[in-house]
């Protein structure tokens, strides 16, 4: 195996490994108010609950793949892909805050507002990454159905429950 192929593994084992990481310790400062989902009144097409942690586990997937990429590719357009990776790197972060305003503090409406600045942050992610990898852009848009799918729910919860 040569040098540049072990560095690619890493990035890409690095880059997965982030979101995930985020991503569990969201469900683990959340878990013990996840039992609000089943306890408030939700608009139709609410999916149940154990979907969540497998769909954000792909979607978390798929951000690493996506991360990488631009990482390898960095050198196609720098500043695209120093906006984009800066654009994720605030989208985790949103994305980890969203989880405890929406469980912890159960405040649908600020969550509402502030999964509006994240779909907004993906949107901004997928087109920095397009002038870097095409591939990598198309594999952020899953992420960007889910968080507008997410707000759809979010604000059926805020309507349903005054």
């Amino acid at each position: 195996m040569t040098e540049q192929t072990k560095k690619k593994i890493t990035v890409y084992a690095i880059s997965i490994a982030i979101p995930l990481a985020v991503g569990g310790l969201s469900a683990y400062l959340t878990k013990d108010n996840m039992q609000i989902y089943s306890t408030v009144e939700t608009p139709p097409l609410s999916p149940p609950s154990i979907l969540f942690p497998i769909a954000w586990t792909i979607l978390y997937i798929l951000m690493g793949i996506s991360a990488a990429t631009v990482l390898i590719d960095r050198e196609k357009d720098p500043v695209s892909a120093d906006r984009g990776l800066s654009r994720y790197a605030l989208s985790l972060a949103f994305n980890f805050v969203w989880s405890i305003l929406f469980f912890n503090f159960q405040n649908f409406l600020f969550s509402f507002v502030w999964l509006l600045v994240l779909l907004a942050l993906i949107i901004g992610t997928i087109l920095s990454y397009h002038s870097v990898s095409k591939k990598a852009a198309y594999l952020q848009i899953p992420y960007a159905l889910w968080v507008a799918f997410a707000g759809y729910l979010n604000f059926g919860i805020l309507y349903l429950n005054p």
